[in-house]
């Protein structure tokens, strides 16, 4: 049986340094803990020990454009989603919605939408009974 479901994200952001802070303050806070700042990419990787982990990368393009994607990002509890929420607002997050129970979505369903400080849409977001595809 598969351990893991995804490899990694590689966003592109305009300005590097407005990133590494931004990301910086609640990657590590969401399990990716080591940090790994580069020349082209800054990268946080999750624990993985002496294997490979998912990361979350980023590295420049100056002719970046937010689009309609979102990274959703998945949280234990409620009360996870609720102190990340007050933490990415802390560190620069846009256009924030919730933490709420989203009508519309799955039962259980509650989440905190953002963007970062370029747009770009993320979520943080908690199923209390999670759905499994058939």
């Amino acid at each position: 049986m598969k351990t893991r479901c995804f490899d990694h994200i590689d966003l592109r952001v305009k300005d590097m340094s407005i990133a590494r802070k931004f990301y910086g303050k609640f990657l590590p806070q969401l399990g990716f803990v080591e940090e790994r700042p580069g020349k082209k990419y800054h990268t946080f990787y999750s624990a993985g020990g002496d294997r490979p982990s998912e990361f979350f990368g980023f590295t420049q393009d100056k002719n970046h454009k937010p689009n309609g994607t979102r990274i959703a990002f998945w949280a234990d509890t409620r009360q996870e989603v609720d102190r990340l929420a007050k933490l990415v607002c802390k560190a620069g997050g846009k256009a924030p919605e919730g933490p709420e129970i989203c009508r519309g979505y799955p039962a259980g369903y509650y989440a905190f939408f953002f963007e970062d400080p370029e747009g770009n849409k993320l979520e943080i977001c908690c199923r209390e009974r999670p759905i499994i595809a058939k």
